[in-house]
């Protein structure tokens, strides 16, 4: 006569302790601090990992081009759904300074400027992030050059760029991701490989990771 109230009472307390451990309520976001989700509206920041410069090469493995000494960027989290998944964020700022080139003709770098921001940027759990322009635009940057001949514009454009995070040092890197020159002299050499790394990625001041 006992047997029914007694299961009643385990599946009711069987019924309470699922929701602690379902998937959902453990999994978290993609993007990650110390302190627990990073939320949308907070701003990622990262400068070149210490002792490495970012570099556009004129071939994926040659070491001719321009090597820039320091780099950083901004960028403001639109979405962050729970792991696994794909965050997206707003690259609103980026920018390089200590420049140089080893071009023949070339004297020296006055500016690189990263043009048609914002863009979108796409951290994926598998640990690939996707650098996107805006619909219609393209990814570009304008490298100014002094030359013999004076200052010359190369202006050099991407469809898309991939990199890679790493948990381990809270790091971006990106390896001879190619663009193509749009125009310039014939000083401005006709491909450049992107490569650089960035750590750590932190949200107000605490190091992001991506699960």
């Amino acid at each position: 006569m006992r047997i029914r109230p007694l299961l009643a009472v385990v599946g009711t307390a069987v019924a309470l302790t699922l929701p602690a451990i379902t998937p959902a309520a453990a999994a978290g976001a993609v993007l990650t601090i110390a302190g627990g989700d990073v939320a949308v509206g907070d701003v990622l920041n990262a400068s070149l990992a210490t002792g490495t410069n970012a570099t556009l090469y004129s071939s994926a493995t040659g070491t001719s081009g321009v090597s820039c000494a320091s780099s950083e960027f901004a960028a403001t989290v639109t979405d962050n759904p729970e792991a696994p998944g794909t965050a997206t964020e707003s690259l609103t700022a980026h920018s390089f300074g200590n420049c140089s080139a080893n071009v023949v003709g070339v004297l020296g770098v006055t500016s690189i400027t990263v043009n048609n921001l914002p863009y979108t940027a796409s951290a994926s759990s598998d640990g690939t992030l996707t650098v996107t322009p805006a619909s219609g635009s393209t990814i570009q940057t304008t490298v100014v050059l002094r030359t013999l001949l004076g200052s010359i514009n190369c202006v050099y454009q991407a469809s898309s760029l991939t990199g890679t995070s790493d948990n381990t040092d809270s790091s971006i890197t990106f390896t001879a991701q190619q663009f193509t020159k749009s125009s310039g002299s014939s000083l401005c050499f006709a491909n450049g490989y992107f490569t650089a790394k960035y750590a750590p990625v932190t949200s107000g001041g605490a190091a992001v990771n991506v699960n």
